[in-house]
């Protein structure tokens, strides 16, 4: 994509500046260029182009050093991420690396991070599902944080928008507590995740078992061919980028589109350490870049802003724009910017065997990962000793188990023998959390970074909810296993820290009331609205589902009013 040396205050201003290219930023980018507005994306992180930069894509196994595997000298540098999954050897020159960008943790806390054009939108799991009024109504009908400001019906149409335009793969499932949406053909199960799905169908009138929605081109069409995009492969090497355009990311889908109207200025490299607000005007105007190689500081101008940074890096953006108007952060009158933010638990898992359906075996990648169950605790009811819900990830495969017995020829003739092991099933959990004050970030008082922006100081941890919560999974999914006719259940309490979910949300929330809330239903400041926040830090509460599709329809949503607003100068 091309980048541009501005130089002269001319030649500084746009129409938008958005903050961040990843999944959220490049949606902003679409919409404000396809509504002709000169757009300036600001990037912290280097530039990568779709296929261009991808260098492990089609590597084999063997064209690793360490086959795909760590050494001992890489996760001692990289205690944090390389607690990741996607921390490997094909992947991580996409992740943030921890002596590069410290930040201070007050509670264990591994932020994963991806400092580059796309940021994780190229490492996303790419499970796309919709919230519905169980999850925007949740806070108001179960007294936590504050009522959200918007219900179903207000993101509907939008979610409808960016699926068709992403790519979405699903099957219209008929539940009111996940929507259905636009979808391509779905994933199908294989044949033990259809056992478990259909004994869970007929013992619980309150459980379902579905295939995996996520955003993967299972049959692409025409809009995904105009984008360049093809057939996802079912490769599963997503983590690497994908030569085929097969699942949505910012670099692949939302910046290049952006990039065909002319009106897209992007640029890499460039840290925001600010917004400036201008106290006469009573509006920001513009942000304060540090040029990441040479430090040069440069200032561009804009008539609205979107503040689409990752959750806690915009966060910290916000918090680091002060003024007299705003001492404590931008837009920070409630005195709550920073703080309920919340996340996804994570942290427990369960395994067994299977013995049945042994003429069948896995064949193929599933890129949706098998199937999903939506949150059943606590929907229509509060029936726990804790608040709201979990929802759950479900995969069942069977490979070749190699008899490593003998020496010599016989060694050799069984490790060639193929024998196909048992069905091995798991589940993990995915946990709503309550949006808590005493969960917070703030801005370092005595530690910077290496272009003198405070570090970020995060406080985040499980409550006892949590823990309720976690029991309750383990129980409840140990029961479905057996009544599935599972063997050799095995717990696994991870005791992970909070952060690996990488489902961070909050510290500049919506809501109604400018006391108790940063943001109205718009995604708008309330004290400045020329500024928008629509990645993770804008969530109320977190609901069970993937974020990353309502950040999404949020996005698109807010350019079209933001612009709306534009043309009757209101902003």
């Amino acid at each position: 994509m091309a980048n541009f040396n501005i130089d002269g205050k001319s030649q500084q201003t746009f129409d938008a500046i958005v903050i961040g290219s990843g999944i959220s930023g490049g949606w902003a980018a679409k919409e404000f260029t396809g509504k002709g507005l000169r757009t300036l994306v600001l990037e912290r992180g280097r530039d990568v182009k779709h296929l261009k930069d991808y260098p492990t894509t089609n590597m084999y196994p063997y064209e690793f050093p360490h086959r795909g595997a760590l050494t001992e000298e890489i996760k001692a540098e990289n205690p944090v991420a390389s607690r990741c999954y996607a921390f490997r050897e094909d992947a991580m020159h996409f992740f943030v690396k921890d002596k590069e960008h410290p930040y201070v943790q007050e509670k264990p806390f591994d932020w994963i991070r991806g400092y580059q054009v796309g940021g994780k939108s190229l490492l996303w799991a790419r499970q796309t599902q919709r919230w519905s009024d169980f999850d925007f109504e949740g806070p108001a009908r179960d007294d936590f944080a504050v009522d959200w400001p918007i219900r179903y019906k207000d993101l509907e149409h939008w979610y409808s928008y960016v699926e068709r335009f992403a790519g979405i793969a699903g099957n219209r499932d008929g539940l009111a507590e996940l929507p259905d949406g636009e979808f391509l053909p779905g994933f199908p199960l294989n044949a033990v995740e259809d056992h478990f799905r259909k004994v869970i169908h007929s013992k619980y009138t309150s459980r379902k078992v579905i295939s995996a929605r996520c955003a993967h081109l299972s049959q692409p069409q025409a809009v995904h061919l105009e984008q360049g995009r093809g057939k996802c492969q079912n490769r599963v090497l997503c983590q690497r980028g994908c030569p085929f355009g097969g699942y949505f990311s910012s670099n692949a889908a939302t910046l290049p589109w952006a990039e065909k109207t002319g009106k897209l200025t992007l640029r890499p490299d460039a840290i925001v350490e600010s917004i400036i607000y201008d106290e006469q005007q009573a509006r920001a105007t513009g942000v304060r870049v540090i040029d990441a190689k040479t430090k040069k500081v440069t200032e561009y101008f804009a008539r609205v802003i979107f503040v689409n940074a990752a959750a806690l890096n915009t966060n910290l953006i916000l918090l680091n724009s002060t003024s007299s108007r705003f001492p404590q952060g931008l837009g920070n009158d409630s005195g709550v910017l920073g703080k309920y933010v919340a996340f996804h638990n994570y942290s427990a898992r369960i395994y067994a065997e299977f013995d049945g359906l042994n003429q069948f075996k896995t064949d193929g990648r599933n890129p949706a990962g098998g199937g999903y169950m939506p949150r059943f605790r606590n929907l229509l009811r509060q029936e726990t000793d804790f608040k709201r819900g979990y929802a759950a990830g479900f995969s069942a495969y069977r490979g070749f188990e190699p008899d490593m017995s003998g020496i010599g020829t016989s060694l050799k003739k069984n490790i060639t023998e193929n024998n196909l092991g048992p069905w091995r099933v798991n589940s993990h959990m995915m946990g709503e959390t309550i949006p808590k004050e005493s969960n917070y970030v703030r801005l370092s008082r005595d530690k910077k970074d290496a272009w003198g922006i405070p570090q970020l100081q995060i406080s985040v941890s499980y409550d006892d909810n949590d823990a309720k919560m976690k029991a309750d999974y383990l129980e409840q999914l140990e029961e479905m296993f057996t009544v599935a006719g599972f063997k050799n259940i095995r717990r696994d309490d991870a005791s992970q820290a909070p952060g690996l979910d990488i489902h961070e949300m909050g510290g500049a929330r919506m809501g109604h009331d400018p006391q108790t809330s940063v943001l109205n239903k718009w995604n708008q400041v309330h004290a400045c609205k020329n500024v928008f926040v629509t990645d993770g830090a804008c969530m109320t509460s977190t609901s069970t589902q993937n974020p990353s599709l309502t950040y999404m329809a949020l996005t698109a949503r807010a350019v079209d009013y933001a612009v709306a607003e534009m043309k009757r100068s209101n902003i």
